[in-house]
């Protein structure tokens, strides 16, 4: 038994010695971990070996990174297809109180000290502006040509104004002419702490309707009746 232990340990070592892992070792070495780590006490690695072992460790650490990272899309594509089916159409009312809630979170609102006011509505999602413009046409009864649309970008992709533009007609179905008013936003943030200024920034939309003053006094009460109801 002490010869076998002893055999077991010069070879544990030598292992060690070529870079092998305690996983690896234990593969081959039929002992407790914590032996292992006795018998390591002592045993003085060379730079390259530190750095073998190193290496390994590291990949190992990405090889369990990627797979917890794909763990986590697959949970979030399973949690996401299920979601989908909680909600299979949108009914007219359905579609108004969507509304409502969305202008009461992103829209602009009369002041007293502004009164007379537009219903203006300011966001860079794609999709939230699809839903608010879907919204304006069918639950407010607002006419295509009282919709005026304003593009703000930040000053450093004024070069991508035209892809801009197209990007904004695509989303809204209106003509790359309905966006004729360009605002630039002076860039105070460092470029390079920047994320959102590369080939797919597009800036923001400001959607304005004409002669809405009456319809903004309408989305303030329609909005504090939600509150009341609610409370």
């Amino acid at each position: 038994m002490m010869y076998d232990n002893i055999h077991k340990k010069e070879k544990a070592i030598m292992l060690r010695k070529e870079g092998k892992t305690y996983s690896e070792i234990l593969k081959q070495v039929f002992v407790a971990k914590s032996t292992l780590t006795e018998w390591f006490r002592e045993v003085k690695l060379t730079t390259p070996q530190v750095q073998k072992l190193t290496q390994k460790k590291l990949e190992a650490a990405m090889r369990g990174g990627a797979a917890k990272r794909a763990q986590r899309v697959l949970r979030t594509q399973i949690i996401r297809d299920e979601a989908l089916g909680d909600i299979t159409s949108i009914s007219k009312r359905e579609l108004w109180l969507i509304g409502i809630v969305l202008y009461w979170a992103e829209g602009t609102k009369e002041k007293d000290f502004h009164p007379g006011a537009s219903l203006t509505f300011n966001n860079s999602d794609p999709r939230m502006i699809k839903i608010y413009i879907t919204w304006l046409l069918e639950s407010c009864g607002v006419s295509k040509e009282r919709i005026h649309c304003d593009l703000y970008i930040h000053e450093n992709s004024k070069n991508s104004i035209n892809d801009a533009k197209k990007h904004w007609s695509k989303v809204t179905c209106f003509p790359v002419e309905k966006f004729k008013k360009v605002c630039f936003k002076t860039n105070k943030i460092k470029t390079t702490n920047r994320r959102n200024t590369g080939t797919l920034y597009y800036g923001l939309l400001r959607v304005k309707v004409s002669a809405s003053s009456t319809l903004l006094r309408r989305v303030a009460g329609w909005t504090e009746a939600i509150v009341k109801n609610i409370e």
